[in-house]
């Protein structure tokens, strides 16, 4: 990590990558695949995405990266993967940009990667019952990365076409529940 300042405003850059895929990975059956990683700086466990580094492996694009973390970070791989956006993580603290994706249908077709076994916990969530089941892991002590929400956001309204109908009514009904 490099530590910058620019007009007196600090913030940090990666020195391998700069940009990170992030993945809204949906399953056939209405459900979202998310990794649960401890995070030192939250000094608890995330809850996210599977979300990582584009390039910090060698050289790849996006949507290569996004594939390649999926697979890595929850043992799951998809059909299609479609761009929904791209933009900044956390334009206050760093200049690392964030390209989303819709991966469907999500299926587990293998094991985690070595490196991430015993590291990041996957969760397969139904997305209507999403929002009870993040509150519960709050209780619990996890902290729930809001681009989750920002995700299914764009998953639904974004590309709604590239998506199934059975997907966009999971969730629609998540949205009834939360």
């Amino acid at each position: 990590m490099l530590f910058l300042q620019r007009d007196g405003w600090e913030y940090v850059e990666h020195r391998t990558a700069k940009e990170a895929a992030m993945i809204v990975a949906l399953t056939a059956r209405g459900e979202i695949v998310l990794a649960e990683e401890f995070r030192p700086p939250m000094n608890a466990p995330v809850v996210s995405l599977p979300a990582g580094l584009v390039g910090d492996e060698g050289p790849e694009d996006s949507s290569e990266a996004a594939r390649r973390e999926l697979a890595e970070e929850t043992g799951h791989a998809a059909e299609r993967l479609v761009r929904l956006a791209r933009g900044p993580g956390s334009a206050g603290q760093s200049s690392e940009m964030i390209t989303f994706f819709l991966a469907e249908p999500a299926e587990r077709v293998g094991e985690q990667a070595m490196h991430d076994r015993g590291r990041i916990r996957v969760h397969v969530v139904p997305v209507a019952e999403l929002p009870a089941w993040a509150s519960r892991r709050e209780a619990e002590g996890a902290v729930i990365d809001p681009k989750i929400w920002a995700g299914l956001y764009l998953a639904n309204c974004v590309q709604p076409r590239a998506r199934s109908a059975r997907h966009r009514k999971a969730l629609s009904r998540r949205e009834r529940v939360g």
